[in-house]
């Protein structure tokens, strides 16, 4: 017999009942049930119960063990007869005699309970995260995220892409964050970035004449945690294609999600195809540009209803209304807990108004409104009786994104929202530039390497703050899955676009050599996208936290508990690297 087992805790089934087997495992739990000593010993397979009888030997080295200890058993395997049979356990028909114990390693006092979830904070968990991750929820999402990521394998060969690797020790880039640096101790004074996203370098595969690559690959940036979004690293399915235009890409992807999301959504629909829906008209229904289509409400502008308007809430502001049908038998706690809702999204307040069914309005601003004001607002939002309508007002930006909060809220209360199910939308025709609100300064807003959609001359005849760009987003349940974009690659398009941005034309020659000389010598029109494969794996497992997904995430603060990084380097090791320290101004 094999030193450790002759099955897995999964394995056994009533056709075993009679068979002398060995067990391996780790002590999961454990119930003496008139002096008769029950434990359910739990691998990688699942569990199987042994049973323990008084006076045996087997009986005093499992009472003395504690919970997660790891031993191996042998015994043999009995049925537990109809009225015992555990329907939960694939094993639940059998459980196994034991006649012998050896103990492989002992377990200490533990720092939180393994075989239930008794609310320890996750800053424990991530310290002892070997031992958190040892309960099922999370065992469970990490083998689904390691089955995500081979079917993405699977399926991308299938679709005629070939996987490729590209370096981690690179140099900086500017992809919207801080970059990672690594100093080199062969090159005094000089530092390698570790890649936020292999762009550059799938840019040149393309001109290298590979046509389809794609990649998991690790991406760094040193950014802030929040839900959806780990710190330090992650992983995307990272794809660039050549001699493609926006629908070529779409095409692949969109069946991969698809394809994806059925296998490993639990039996949750899948909404297909996935409509495109233009950035402004995006924040204009939706108040996102990564809307929650699972609800089923749509925001309307109303400016110009009340341009001059002598209600001053609303007179000349950005004023944004959302419909929402049949609340006729909702409280008036339904339109105030809104209205705290709209309150923490950073609102002063919610104006509502309620449609009777004498068509005639009342709520608290309902007097504010002439008799054009109301005639405007039927027709324009399509009011019947039951109708409420929540209005919002301010400046773009914020009425969109308190508006966007409260559309969503508004349909979950309401019943308005669409349960087990993804979303898919695709948001295209992104705006290349931005102005930043305190400098005034052109700045790119999505991907500084995007084709601009009128060339160059859009870029030399346009306002900048009115050329969009070949960008686009997959979104699905109110999460940013991915951006892509087709690709800027003719050098002079691309020097005249951080023109704009305020780029002088030998900073982008020195920062991005490589890429502009390789353009030079031939590079095919070509494009891309790069799904996060956490964001991908936290949805199919309906985890509200990306961190839930990682086997050994960082902390908010980007600190390995576990390990203890980031960690300090001693004198003699600053010294190999040419590295001196200058302390925070507070440390001084």
């Amino acid at each position: 017999m094999h030193r450790y087992r002759s099955h897995t805790c999964g394995e056994l089934r009533a056709s075993d009942v009679g068979t002398d087997v060995r067990l391996s495992g780790w002590l999961h739990n454990r119930r003496d049930l008139g002096g008769i000593l029950f434990i359910d010993l739990r691998d990688h397979y699942g569990i199987t119960q042994l049973v323990a009888r008084p006076g045996t030997p087997a009986y005093e080295a499992l009472d003395k063990q504690t919970k997660e200890s790891v031993v191996r058993v042998d015994g043999k395997v009995v049925s537990r007869g109809a009225e015992n049979v555990n329907a939960d356990l694939p094993t639940g028909e059998v459980e196994v005699e034991v006649s012998e114990v050896e103990v492989l390693g002992a377990a200490g006092p533990l720092p939180f309970t393994i075989n239930a979830d008794d609310g320890v904070n996750e800053e424990r968990r991530l310290e002892y995260r070997f031992l958190d991750l040892r309960r099922e929820r999370m065992h469970r999402n990490i083998m689904l995220r390691t089955a995500v990521i081979s079917a993405i394998r699977h399926k991308m060969v299938a679709l005629g892409f070939n996987e490729m690797a590209t370096p981690i020790l690179t140099a900086t880039s500017p992809e919207g964050a801080r970059d990672f640096v690594v100093p080199s101790r062969l090159n005094p004074g000089k530092f390698y970035a570790l890649p936020q996203a292999p762009q550059q370098f799938k840019q040149l595969l393309m001109v290298s004449g590979f046509d389809r690559y794609f990649q998991i690959a690790p991406c760094f940036r040193d950014e802030d945690a929040r839900a959806d979004r780990s710190p330090g690293e992650f992983y995307q399915l990272d794809v660039e294609m050549s001699f493609v235009e926006q629908e070529d890409v779409f095409q692949p992807i969109e069946k991969l999600m698809t394809e994806l999301f059925e296998e490993f959504g639990g039996g949750r629909h899948v909404t297909s195809p996935f409509p495109r829906i233009p950035f402004r008209e995006a924040m204009l229904k939706y108040g996102s540009d990564k809307p929650d289509l699972r609800a089923r409400l749509e925001l309307v502008d109303i400016t110009d209803v009340f341009a001059d308007s002598e209600f001053k809430a609303f007179a000349g502001k950005h004023v944004r209304a959302l419909p929402v049908p049949a609340v006729q038998d909702q409280p008036r706690k339904f339109f105030d807990s809104l209205g705290d809702f709209a309150v923490e999204q950073g609102a002063k307040g919610l104006a509502w108004i309620r449609v009777g069914e004498d068509m005639a309005f009342t709520g608290p601003i309902a007097k504010f409104l002439t008799e054009e004001n109301v005639k405007t607002l039927v027709d324009r939002l399509g009011l019947k009786p039951g109708h409420a309508v929540f209005f919002g007002a301010g400046d773009f930006d914020e009425v969109s994104k308190i508006m966007g909060a409260v559309r969503v809220e508004a349909a979950r209360r309401a019943g308005h929202f669409e349960e087990d199910v993804f979303r898919f939308c695709w948001i295209v025709d992104f705006p290349m530039y931005e102005k930043d609100e305190e400098t005034g300064k052109i700045d790119f807003s999505h991907n500084p390497f995007s084709m601009p959609q009128g060339g160059m001359k859009d870029l030399e005849e346009k306002d900048p703050l009115d050329i969009l760009a070949w960008q686009y987003d997959i979104v699905c349940n109110g999460v940013e899955l991915s951006s892509g974009a087709i690709r800027n690659h003719e050098p002079e398009i691309m020097l005249k676009a951080f023109e704009i941005a305020g780029y002088e034309r030998e900073t982008v020659e020195e920062e991005f050599a490589g890429m502009l000389r390789a353009f030079r010598f031939g590079a095919p029109p070509h494009g891309g996208i790069a799904p996060g494969v956490d964001r991908i794996v936290m949805l199919l497992a309906d985890e509200p936290n990306i961190r839930e997904t990682i086997a050994f995430p960082l902390n908010g603060n980007a600190q390995d508990l576990m390990m203890g990084a980031p960690t300090v380097l001693d004198e003699a090791r600053l010294r190999e690297l040419n590295i001196a320290l200058r302390k925070p101004a507070a440390d001084k």
